[in-house]
């Protein structure tokens, strides 16, 4: 309990940070709005032709008798749109962090430099390595994603038990994921690889569920995640640098990450890429 009041904490620490950081949280609104407009833009679609896609997909109940024809493809577009909107929830953060990556970056290391000593972590690496590891590093987390995504979907369906404890389960999955790619920010400066950032928020899951799970409860509601992004951000570096802070330096309430253990090198290191630190 104490880990997740922790990283509620930290959510809006991050949210205050940005409302004393105006010009910082301006700039920072637009990769969220871009992205909105292209989800609304495929969930407008999903909604306008979706009937007609269950329909094409479900050749044969053409010669079923109303209503159940039109009660199973009514249903069936139903399913189609909810795990559009679920799967929309789970990729929002990464995809909006994959346009903004400029903008976040910067955005990460004016709270490490404001809230430190002028000194800001870097990988060392040129842009476009740094563009090229998110990418890459994001479609990883989507795919872990979408596969809990269809699993909770599935188990959707078991009476009482899909309508009741499943929901709120899948907000603790989608949160944890959130907070990843969050952090990940911060973290990926800091040489921190993939693996790495997994097993130190497993170590510390209430935490991650603490940041993410109200996260992903407030991205339901339309234009908050745009607004939110920012202090999320913000949010997700304060965090970090707790985590990484001798453990008599962390601020009150934060304790420091239990530390990973060693990995041997993976492709990451094949390709170029500076091998991940331990924490």
């Amino acid at each position: 309990m104490r880990d997740l009041g922790a990283g509620f904490g930290y959510l809006v620490k991050g949210q205050r940070w940005v409302a004393q950081h105006g010009k910082q949280y301006g700039w920072s609104l637009l990769p969220g709005l871009i992205t909105l407009v292209l989800y609304l833009a495929a969930l407008v679609c999903l909604a306008v032709w979706g009937d007609d896609f269950i329909s094409w997909a479900t050749p044969f109940a053409d010669d079923w008798s109303s209503p159940w024809q039109g009660l199973f493809r009514g249903l069936l577009t139903v399913v189609l749109f909810a795990l559009g909107l679920l799967l929309a929830v789970l990729t929002f953060t990464a995809v909006t962090l994959l346009i903004g990556q400029p903008f976040y970056e910067s955005l990460s290391e004016e709270v490490d430099r404001t809230e430190g000593d002028g000194e800001v972590p870097e990988s060392g690496l040129p842009l476009w390595r740094d563009l090229w590891i998110s990418a890459r590093d994001s479609l990883r987390i989507l795919v872990r994603a979408g596969l809990w995504g269809i699993l909770l979907f599935a188990l959707g369906f078991i009476p009482f038990v899909g309508q009741s404890v499943i929901p709120v389960l899948g907000f603790f999955v989608t949160g944890f994921f959130l907070t990843e790619e969050l952090t990940a920010v911060a973290l990926q400066r800091r040489e921190v690889q993939l693996r790495d950032r997994l097993t130190l928020l497993r170590s510390r899951k209430g935490l991650a569920w603490g940041f993410g799970a109200p996260l992903a409860v407030s991205f339901l509601v339309p234009f908050v995640a745009v607004f939110l992004m920012p202090g999320a951000v913000a949010g997700a570096t304060l965090m970090v640098r707790d985590l990484e802070a001798p453990p008599g330096e962390a601020q009150p309430g934060a304790r420091s990450a239990t530390t990973p253990p060693q990995t041997a090198p993976d492709a990451d290191q094949a390709d170029g890429t500076p091998q991940g630190r331990t924490w």
